[in-house]
């Protein structure tokens, strides 16, 4: 079994359970590739590795069975970044806060490489949306998104105006902060924050969450996957921000419509048995817990 690694810097008190994870890899001559950044930010944390192996761009990447994501769901989202399109299954240690996608926490970690090397685990697939319009915004190829497409302003001051059509009929024109659309994976993420509802990950559906709208009456809708959103953005200051998950570009007018549908293949999470969505739902979220309890 190959592995992929990414992660991003953690802190100090993450290191033992790092070079854990690096020692039992190697007492099992496990292969693996590591990202060329998080083999500086090993380096200079004084981790022992094999820096053999390394890659910077997607293409670098061999074939792997699993890559593993160190960090939170930010990084959980980098490594995805380079492996989606391949659809190679990511698994995500805990290193960062909450941990949504990043699920695994890396006290485990000595039964966890266990376990995926008997194949104890289960593969979760997750919808995932993509952006295209007349001029290129990412990189080729670059151009998805598992948790949300966001459009937002880039100054303090202006709010923009996004006019918004599903399947060719006219749906609304958002004066706000930003306009956000939401795969259920995402639901747990910005679109929460926003006042986005929570979905089901199976569920086959987008949500448009506008972002700080300036009619109170104005909510999230929620349509099905299989419809094609058009966006045409308005800015006084003539230029927006457009998000990716972790990836984001302030882009001009000339732009032109943003057209955002489903893309063609999915994201693959690794899940392992204990590990499911609604018991991460009520952890993360405190769901249940009574703090009249804790007096």
């Amino acid at each position: 079994m190959d592995f992929v690694i990414h992660g991003r810097p953690f802190k100090p008190e993450s290191t033992n359970y790092i070079q854990e994870i690096f020692d039992e890899l190697a007492s099992k001559s496990i292969p693996y590739q590591i990202s060329h950044s998080f083999s500086e930010i090993l380096k200079e944390a004084n981790i022992t590795f094999n820096p053999g192996q390394t890659y910077q761009k997607p293409a670098e990447i061999k074939d792997a069975d699993i890559a593993i994501s160190l960090g939170g769901d930010g990084s959980f989202l980098e490594t995805l970044s380079y492996v989606a399109d391949r659809e190679i299954p990511v698994l995500g240690i805990n290193f960062g806060r909450l941990g949504f996608l990043a699920d695994i926490q890396p006290e485990n970690i000595k039964e966890i490489i266990n376990k995926l090397l008997a194949r104890e685990y289960k593969i979760d697939q997750r919808l995932m949306v993509r952006a295209d319009s007349d001029t290129p915004i990412f990189e080729s190829g670059m151009n998805f998104a598992l948790n949300e497409i966001a459009i937002s302003k880039t100054d303090t001051s202006s709010m923009i105006i996004i006019h918004a059509y599903i399947d060719g009929e006219f749906l609304n024109s958002y004066w706000a902060d930003g306009l956000m659309v939401a795969t259920p994976t995402g639901s747990t993420g910005y679109n929460l924050s926003c006042g986005g509802p929570l979905v089901m990950p199976d569920s086959e559906n987008f949500i448009i969450t506008p972002i700080c709208p300036h009619n109170l009456y104005v909510r999230p809708i929620i349509v099905s996957s299989q419809s094609e959103i058009r966006l045409k953005v308005e800015s006084r200051s003539n230029n927006f921000l457009i998000s990716m998950d972790s990836r984001a570009q302030i882009v001009g007018d000339e732009i032109g419509e943003l057209v955002i549908s489903l893309e063609k293949f999915k994201a693959k999470l690794v899940k392992i048995d204990g590990f499911d969505f609604l018991n991460t739902l009520r952890e993360k979220l405190s769901w249940g817990k009574d703090v009249r309890n804790r007096i």
